[in-house]
C-alpha cells in the first residue's frame, strides 16, 4: 500500500519541487544515462524545479551502479533501491511515497517513452486537467505478443470501468498530487490508476506521444500479462462499482441462486405431482438444495462484506465522497483548551 506524506493539496513545503518523474528500473542498465540526459533536456522547457525519483526494482544488471552513478553527479535524481524484485506496482508506490512535487509524472526507463513530450502532458495539466495519459498512437512493438494483446485489454479496461483511453498501457502519464494521494496500490493495479482516479472525480484526458523501439535490454512483458490484467479487471469493476454497497453484487448473486434453487423444487414438485417421478428419483431436488444454499450463503457474504466496508470507513474516518473544492467554507473551529 502507498503511504503518502500528509500534505494537504496545493500546500507546498519550502524547497518542495514543482514536478516529481517517477521511473520503475528493472535492469535497464546502458539507458539510464541517456535518459538522465534526455529527462534533463525536456525539464529544461518548463519552469520550476523538478526531481527525478529512479525506483530500482530489484536489478541485478549494474543499473544500480549506473543510478548511483547519476545521482552523485545530479542532487535533483533521487534513487530508492529494492531489496528484490516486487513489481512495478510497488515501484511505483515507493516513487509516489518519495515524490515531493505538484505534478507527478511517470514513464518507463527503456527509453521507449520520449520525455520530450513531458511538457506536453504538463501543458494539458495546465489547462485544468487532473490526469493526462500518453496514447503510443504508432507503437513500436510486436503485433502479436504485445501490441495485439494490449488492444484488447485497453477495449476491456474501458469497457469495465467506463473510463475510455486507447492506451491504458502506456506508462507516459502526468497527475495531480492531490488526485493520485487518494489512489492507494496493490498487487499489480497500476495500469488501472486513471480509473481509480475517476473514482475521486478526476478530470482525464489522452494525448498522443512517441514512442520508439527498444535498443538495449529485454521486455519484461508477454502474452502471461493478458490474463492478469483479466484477473486484476475483475477486481478494479468490483472496486469501481460496489466497493461502497457489496451487497448489491453478492446480494444480486445469492437472490438468483435462490430464485433458480425454487424453480428446480416447483419442477420437481410439478414431475412428483403430474409424471409421477418420486422426489427421490429427480436430480432437480438436488439441484435445488445446492442453488439455494449456496444463495444464502452468497447474501450472508454480502452481509459480511457490508459490515466490513463499514468498520473500514468508519474506522479511520474515511468518507465515501471525495471533495474537489468548497467555496466560502467555514473556518476551523479551535480545539477547546484542556
Amino acid at each position: 500500500m502507498s503511504m503518502l506524506y500528509p500534505r494537504p493539496a496545493g500546500e507546498r513545503a519550502p524547497g518542495d519541487p514543482d514536478y516529481s518523474l517517477i521511473i520503475p528500473v528493472y535492469n535497464e542498465f546502458g539507458n539510464l544515462t541517456e535518459l538522465h540526459q534526455k529527462v534533463t533536456a525536456a525539464m529544461a522547457k518548463l519552469p520550476g524545479a523538478w526531481e527525478m525519483i529512479l525506483v530500482d526494482d530489484g536489478s541485478r544488471d549494474g543499473s544500480q551502479a549506473e543510478e548511483a552513478g547519476i545521482a552523485a553527479a545530479d542532487q535533483r535524481v533521487k534513487v530508492v533501491q529494492f531489496r528484490r524484485n516486487f513489481g512495478q506496482t510497488a515501484a511505483m508506490a515507493a516513487g509516489i511515497d518519495h515524490a515531493r512535487g505538484d505534478i507527478f509524472i511517470f514513464l518507463d526507463a527503456d527509453l521507449q517513452n520520449d520525455p520530450a513530450d513531458i511538457p506536453l502532458l504538463v501543458a494539458e495539466i495546465e489547462k485544468g486537467f487532473d490526469v493526462v495519459s500518453g496514447w503510443r498512437k504508432h507503437r513500436q512493438d510486436a503485433f502479436i505478443t504485445r501490441t495485439f494483446p494490449s488492444r484488447i485489454a485497453n477495449g476491456l479496461i474501458s469497457w469495465a470501468t467506463g473510463v475510455h483511453l486507447r492506451d491504458y498501457g502506456c506508462s507516459l502519464k502526468a497527475y495531480r498530487r492531490e488526485v493520485i494521494e487518494q489512489v492507494h496500490l496493490y498487487g499489480e493495479m497500476h495500469r488501472f490508476i486513471p480509473a481509480y482516479a475517476a473514482l475521486v472525480g478526476a478530470e482525464i484526458t489522452e494525448i498522443p506521444v512517441n514512442h520508439y523501439p527498444r535498443t538495449r535490454g529485454k521486455s519484461k512483458y508477454g502474452l502471461n500479462r493478458t490474463f492478469k490484467v483479466l484477473l486484476d479487471l475483475m477486481t478494479a469493476k468490483f472496486l469501481a462499482s460496489y466497493a461502497t454497497k457489496p451487497i448489491y453484487v453478492f446480494g444480486g448473486v445469492g437472490m438468483l441462486l435462490v430464485v433458480l434453487g425454487l424453480l428446480s423444487l416447483f419442477f420437481a414438485l410439478v414431475q412428483k405431482l403430474f409424471l409421477g417421478v418420486s422426489l427421490i428419483q429427480t436430480p432437480l431436488t438436488l439441484l435445488s438444495a445446492i442453488l439455494g444454499a449456496t444463495g444464502f450463503i452468497a447474501i450472508l457474504q454480502g452481509l459480511n462484506a457490508e459490515i466490513t466496508m463499514r468498520t473500514y470507513h468508519e474506522s479511520q474516518h474515511k468518507p465515501t465522497y471525495t471533495v474537489r473544492r468548497v467555496l466560502n467554507a467555514d473556518p476551523p473551529q479551535a480545539l477547546p483548551r484542556p
